[in-house]
């Protein structure tokens, strides 16, 4: 792909989008640098880039998304800082937070105090503003299939064309999980102690709820058990309630019958809200679930407060993983060891055959300062696409060939001893440094072995597959210059909440609707989004 189309005949082009191209295909291999693995996956300077090799030593400072539980080793311990730091003569240095108002706060003030970060990763809609506020740099002649040929492999050209706004090339998907693992799960071994099933409707999720709060499923004879918890943050309803699911609203974003729809600001709302106060007013649900942060509401279920959370990774109730829901329980609960032993995490969606979600578009993006000198993002570039090579998946996933796993042919086996104290002990920085791609091995022909994974977890992974989700809107979107979807979000949020927590019903809502479509723009910002959307389907799409 040579440089990238910009202005109108780049809005002309995603224009006649109408399907998924192939992958990169055949010039994106013929680009693509010929890696040299040696033992341990110590990088060498015969398989550095040429022009890094020769080029002074740079500083670069980036600024990531990752988990606040993980932190990096010293420098002594981070074998992935020491291959980075030679194989491209820089200095590596990272700050990481997890994503949310405290990212964003911090990330806006390093740019406002003038210490921008070389490259940092934001969401897609604060990628917007910082488009529209003249933050990033434009982006053509970076990422292109000749200068990240290994990026390519995981995101396609047609979706990076998608996820431009505001007509410029500013800002790049990271890599993202195509696979999704969406699920409630529930303490089975509670439902064992009551005598119940699993749940499989919306009704019998309430029943389990009420059950858990009213019938000591622990057997510890207090009345200290919910039935469910989630996490507000003190602003929001969020979509992990189900009544939005039992009202039809299974995505973020929806196609139906010709309207392009908003869930979070639907006109069934009102029944959403509705709906949540009936279970509030049963007093089944945990009363810290509004002003809790996550993952507060995931220690709650952890520390037996809770009988039925939402998790959204594979992992979350695998029996070996240390971040797991069912192993953090199991250790929890260590002294008493018959109940350790029954502790039971399992998977239950009610809209499991109706919609869980939506297919996945690009998310995150990452972004370089327009003040960004260019040798610095030039050499960030490269750092960011060796990241998605093979060579650097495996470093960053599982750690040092002969180390941390062993290869046959395809076959990634997994040392977990060696996993366990050289990285998961040392802060889990594997996930700092992997939050560049997604841990899908199966997109570079590789196929992960890990002797922990249980039949269980197979099980797990195998149920949660077959939820059905629906189809997306078939590309990214953003909001008119000049129109703040920011605004009207912190709005939204907060006439939702206030209906649910303090009006108590959702008679207001067509009043508070009217008035976020009007004076907070709702209607022009989602109007220009069904006609977004029209290009990239070829079919039309209102907003009402």
């Amino acid at each position: 792909m040579k440089a990238w189309m910009t202005g109108a005949a780049a809005m002309l082009a995603i224009s006649l989008v109408t399907g998924c191209s192939s992958s990169t295909g055949s010039n994106a291999e013929k680009n693509a640098e010929k890696e040299t693995n040696t033992p341990n996956n110590t990088p060498t300077k015969d398989n550095a880039p040429k022009d890094t090799a020769t080029s002074e030593k740079l500083t670069l400072k980036w600024f990531v998304d990752a988990p606040n539980n993980y932190a990096l080793p010293g420098k002594d311990k981070d074998f992935i800082k020491q291959a980075i730091d030679e194989k491209f003569n820089v200095d590596l240095q990272i700050t990481h937070m997890q994503l949310g108002d405290d990212y964003s706060n911090k990330l806006n003030l390093l740019i406002a105090g003038g210490d921008m970060p070389d490259m940092f990763i934001t969401d897609g809609a604060s990628s917007n503003k910082y488009i529209l506020d003249g933050v990033p740099v434009d982006l053509t002649n970076y990422v292109t299939t000749a200068t990240m040929p290994n990026y390519f492999k995981w995101v396609k050209e047609d979706e990076l064309k998608r996820y431009q706004v505001q007509d410029v090339f500013k800002r790049a998907p990271i890599p993202f999980a195509k696979q999704q693992y969406i699920s409630y799960y529930v303490r089975k071994d509670w439902l064992d102690n009551l005598g119940l099933p699993m749940p499989q409707t919306y009704d019998d999720m309430i029943n389990v709820m009420k059950a858990f709060t009213e019938q000591d499923p622990d057997g510890n004879g207090k009345p200290d058990t919910f039935g469910f918890t989630t996490a507000g943050g003190g602003t929001t309803v969020s979509l992990e309630w189900p009544q939005y699911g039992k009202n039809g609203l299974y995505g973020a974003f929806m196609l139906q019958d010709g309207q392009f729809i908003d869930s979070q600001s639907d006109a069934r709302i009102g029944a959403v809200i509705d709906d949540i106060r009936k279970v509030l007013d049963m007093k089944i649900v945990d009363p810290d679930w509004f002003l809790q942060k996550a993952p507060e509401n995931v220690n709650k279920a952890v520390s037996g407060k809770a009988g039925i959370v939402y998790g959204a990774s594979k992992a979350f109730a695998f029996d070996n993983h240390p971040d797991s829901i069912q192993k953090r329980t199991k250790e929890i609960l260590k002294d008493d060891a018959a109940t350790a032993e029954k502790v039971d995490w399992q998977p239950f969606h009610p809209f499991a055959s109706e919609g869980v979600g939506s297919e996945i578009l690009p998310g995150n993006a990452f972004m370089f300062g327009a003040t960004t000198p260019e040798n610095k993002i030039k050499r960030s570039i490269e750092v960011l696409d060796w990241l998605a090579s093979e060579e650097g998946f495996l470093l960053t996933h599982y750690g040092q060939e002969g180390v941390h796993y062993t290869r046959e042919g395809n076959q990634i086996h997994i040392n977990n001893e060696a996993f366990q104290k050289d990285i998961v002990e040392q802060g889990n920085f594997t996930g700092i440094y992997g939050a560049f791609t997604p841990d899908e091995p199966e997109v570079l022909g590789l196929e992960k072995m890990d002797p922990n994974e249980t039949d269980r977890d197979r099980e797990i992974v195998k149920k949660v597959k077959s939820y059905k989700y629906i189809a997306s809107i078939g590309g990214n979107v953003a909001p008119p210059t000049g129109l703040d979807l920011g605004a009207f979000r912190a709005q939204m949020r907060k006439v939702v909440s206030q209906m649910l927590l303090e009006d108590k019903d959702s008679s207001k809502w067509p009043e508070y609707r009217e008035e976020l479509m009007g004076k907070y723009k709702g209607q022009d910002i989602f109007s220009s989004y069904a006609e977004q959307v029209s290009k990239i389907q070829g079919q039309t799409y209102t907003f009402k």
